[in-house]
């Protein structure tokens, strides 16, 4: 076998650019004529979130590096610059599509179906006339129109704020030539408001952008002066927290101090209104220290994630996805004792083909039972009014020993995470943050009950959060059980997380950052020994990313020696599959649906002895050696239920795409194949046939 330089930068593929790859996926759902209507606006409106997020973190963390000298790129060798200049490219082609799509599918169809989007220039004169009462009511008193003069310096924007600037000519009251004032819309403002039916259009449900609104009735703002322009302006800026692990002494208030200065961080992008002229245009960007690559002129109303509040406000089930009630296992089906169910087997569910609400009830259970004493869990991302976060105050009053380790860096849910501690301390529960510069990523539950004179633990592990809403729309698993061995395990690691002790040897899990990674590299080493003896050997992996170089160096070395490697990488991935001599022996697939892939799988064939984890954990650096994660190992019965999930998703013909050697997607088509759509039969599945 001829050496091969794995770590060649043309064997990788730009981290960044493959998360604009992902959300061209994303946004291709919105092109997809086989979806209801309102799913599409809504997978238009989740592109244009996610590309916010990926200019304030990604886009913001690249020209920190640039302002520090550091040009050197990653594994792809692309440098610095040269990444945001593609960055700038592929960005500007998908805000196009985005407003394109916009005015060319979204309105016409959304009229074609009775729903009308009207604006200044086709307001009718009753329309005309409530709009005039709903702005002078309800919006102008909440507007502060601040002039820019030597007194009046240009106002703070928020990141992602609504504004307008507006250009003015005339004297103000007290004699001054008054140009350019800005107007900022206050976030309690709803962006789209709905219009009241009438018998001129019967039968038609009429909306507005609050900017249009806004546009029309500007003047009122500027009694005795004269409005030549407003133009709409928007601010994209750093939100990444920066807390200094070394320095800080206390993480919840060195984080509160954080999240008040995040709506001000650097600016990293500007959106304007394509009619916004050129002096107005040059000023704004002055003004935040932006360049023309920072700039995104654009074909309407600004923040298109906006769109998505008609899903709610129309109902219209022909325009959505069919309902579906999440399924429960015959196995807990009117069983009211839980721990029972744990201690006569194992307990896998899949999210959301079956329902979230036995993890809530196992926690409503522990509460109330006499002879539970202790309750210990870690907590990501909860939500708001969450019933988990209910029961685990039930827990604290009932006198149960809670301890929950909050996750304060859950990124744009530290905020509700603070709030979420300071409930359950005020309840009396034992809060605390982790370990200071190690992300707590894991999801885990452990109960601890008294049965028969000793003491007994009852265990959850998943791989997704605590967050009934997204368990809805999240694919994810999640395993009961009572095995003593797991719950020594999540005993040790708890000790880890709470108080100072030692690197735990544990007997079934696997964790980050101590033995996760390299027990990962250990199983693809033994496939690769198995397929050198002419053995069979395979490894199938399902995750959000896939990024870390060790891992892709030995996915490498496995395709060279002849493991089959099938890998659902849903987001970012790094690896290049199909190259000759390299990784010919790698297929790479996206699955882009109704549901957020969000499960993380692990298999390995092993020679007739599969090994099966289900894991918190993505294939990449942060995963691995900055956070705490964990990986379980999966019985026999669950681990050949989830291998047959994860063939659904390989032979997947609708939502599936291919990622080829040339680091492009191609969508896959079923050809003369039956149509496999894979989150549809596991839904059928799940639903037909429960354990």
């Amino acid at each position: 076998m001829l050496d091969v330089n794995f770590k060649a930068p043309e064997y990788y593929i730009n981290r960044e650019l493959s998360f604009l790859d992902f959300n061209s996926r994303v946004l291709a759902q919105a092109h997809d004529e086989a979806l209801p209507l309102l799913e599409r606006i809504r997978f238009l409106g989740i592109s244009c979130s996610n590309l916010d997020e990926f200019f304030e973190i990604r886009v913001a963390g690249l020209k920190q590096r640039l302002e520090l000298g550091s040009l050197g790129g990653g594994p792809d060798g692309m440098s610095v610059p040269e990444q945001l200049t593609a960055i700038h490219e592929r960005a500007m082609a998908m805000v196009k599509d985005q407003y394109d799509l916009l005015h060319h599918l979204v309105f016409p169809a959304l009229a074609a179906h009775g729903i009308q989007f009207v604006n200044g220039k086709t307001f009718t004169a009753r329309q005309h006339a409530w709009l005039a009462d709903y702005f002078a009511k309800e919006v102008e008193p909440v507007l502060t129109p601040l002039g820019l003069d030597p007194a009046r310096p240009f106002p703070r924007i928020q990141n992602k704020s609504q504004n307008f600037i507006v250009r003015l000519s005339g004297k103000d009251a007290f004699g001054r030539d008054a140009e350019l004032a800005v107007v900022q819309v206050p976030r309690a403002l709803p962006r789209i408001i709905r219009l009241p039916q009438t018998d001129e259009a019967p039968g038609t449900t009429h909306f507005v952008f609050l900017s249009a609104v806004i546009s029309t009735f500007i003047a009122q703002l500027f009694g005795g002066m004269a409005v030549e322009g407003a133009w709409q302006f928007r601010v994209t800026r750093n939100s990444d927290l920066f807390v200094d692990d070394e320095e800080v002494d206390n993480l919840l208030r060195a984080i509160e101090g954080e999240l008040a200065q995040r709506r001000y961080g650097a600016a990293v992008r500007m959106e304007t209104s394509m009619d916004c002229p050129e002096d107005i245009t040059n000023f704004l960007l002055r003004h935040f220290a932006l360049t023309r690559n920072d700039l995104f002129q654009v074909n309407g109303p600004l923040n298109l994630n906006r769109l998505m509040s008609i899903y709610d406000l129309l109902e219209r089930p022909d325009l959505k996805f069919p309902p579906f009630t999440p399924a429960i296992p015959r196995r807990i089906v009117a069983k009211e004792d839980i721990f029972a169910v744990m201690r006569d087997s194992d307990l896998l569910l899949h999210h959301p083909f079956e329902s979230f609400v036995p993890v809530i009830d196992f926690l409503r259970q522990a509460s109330l039972d006499p002879y539970v004493l202790a309750i210990k869990q870690t907590l990501y991302r909860a939500g708001p009014q969450s019933p988990i976060v209910d029961a685990l105050v039930d827990a604290a009053r009932n006198g149960k020993e809670v301890t929950v380790i909050i996750e304060l860096m859950a990124r744009f849910d530290e905020a509700a995470n603070i709030a979420l501690a300071t409930r359950l301390q005020e309840a009396g529960a034992h809060v605390m943050y982790g370990v200071v510069g190690y992300k707590t990523h894991a999801k885990l539950i452990m109960v601890v009950r008294r049965e028969h004179g000793k003491l007994r633990r009852y265990c959850h592990l998943g791989t997704g959060n605590y967050h009934p809403n997204t368990a809805r729309v999240y694919t994810d698993y999640g395993l009961f059980t009572c095995d003593e061995a797991v719950g020594e395990d999540l005993h040790e690691l708890f000790l880890q997380l709470t108080s100072p002790t030692r690197v735990a040897t544990m007997q079934k899990i696997l964790q980050s950052p101590f033995t996760l990674h390299e027990s990962l590299l250990e199983k693809t080493r033994r496939e690769i020994q198995l397929a050198r003896a002419g053995k069979p050997a395979r490894i199938v992996a399902k995750m959000n990313a896939l990024i870390e170089p060790q891992i892709i160096h030995a996915l490498y070395q496995a395709s060279v020696a002849g493991v089959k490697v099938d890998l659902i990488v849903r987001g970012i991935c790094a690896l290049r599959p199909g190259i000759p001599g390299v990784s010919e022996n790698i297929t790479v697939r996206s699955i882009v649906g109704r549901f957020l892939e969000h499960s993380r799988v692990y298999y390995f064939q092993n020679d007739g002895d599969p090994e099966m984890y289900c894991a918190s954990a993505d294939w990449m650096e942060r995963n691995f050696f900055r956070r705490i994660e964990v990986g379980f190992p999966l019985g026999r019965k669950h681990r050949d239920q989830i291998l047959a999930d994860l063939e659904t998703y390989l032979t997947d013909n609708v939502l599936a795409w291919q990622l080829r050697a040339d680091g492009e997607y191609e969508r896959c088509v079923p050809g003369e194949q039956p149509l496999m759509n894979a989150q549809t039969t596991l839904l059928r599945r799940y639903t037909e046939s429960t354990d």
